[in-house]
């Protein structure tokens, strides 16, 4: 398998190397939140990591189920979970081969893609297709961190690895998933990276 794993991101979390954390939910998740734009459903978090917005969104009435393969991460989201008095399931699972037992509404998407190494970007996507019933929705936040000299030598760094929007059209063809008109909102990020901000809608077969 290319790319970290379990291995890796078990050691960054025991030694405290998760730069990726906001120590909260994501503003962009509190923005679809507070404008109504995301309303309460069955809804997965891959790649949940710290379980913010797990919380948050259990908080808010959804039906959550955080998804990690690292143990560390799925204990803190329990932990964080346990410590509000809020109900989620948390699974330790593969998002590459996790099937539920019954569809999604939606998905929220924020660390996970960037996380895993491209050769794996296709099947991934293709899971997260799976999981949604038509007409769901993938509430995705797509890691800016360009590498310009590692892309001019057709390196592949990371993570985090670029979610180039390019990249991500191909990867979610509009044949398959509708995609809003850009431009999309800039998220910042303490790490000194952005995402941009993409609602898609998946179509039916």
């Amino acid at each position: 398998m290319a790319g970290p794993g379990i291995a890796f991101w078990q050691a960054r979390f025991d030694t405290q190397q998760t730069g990726w954390d906001r120590g909260g939910p994501s503003p962009q998740l509190l923005a679809w939140l507070d404008s109504g734009a995301l309303q309460p459903c069955r809804i997965a978090v891959p790649g949940c990591g710290g379980g913010w917005e797990v919380a948050e969104l259990a908080r808010r009435g959804f039906e959550v189920v955080g998804l990690d393969y690292t143990p560390a991460a799925v204990a803190r989201t329990q932990a964080h979970l346990q410590a509000q008095g809020l109900a989620a399931e948390v699974v330790q699972a593969d998002v590459r081969s996790y099937l539920p037992a019954q569809p999604f509404d939606a998905v929220y998407e924020q660390t996970c893609l960037c996380a895993i190494h491209p050769d794996s970007w296709f099947a991934y996507a293709g899971q997260l297709r799976q999981w949604l019933r038509p007409d769901g929705s993938l509430w995705a936040a797509f890691m800016q961190m360009p590498r310009p000299e590692a892309m001019a030598q057709g390196r592949v760094e990371g993570p985090p690895y670029h979610c180039d929007i390019n990249a991500m059209r191909a990867l979610f063809p509009s044949a398959q998933w509708d995609w809003p008109a850009p431009p999309y909102p800039q998220v910042p990020h303490p790490a000194g990276m952005h995402e941009l901000a993409v609602r898609l809608v998946r179509r039916a077969e």
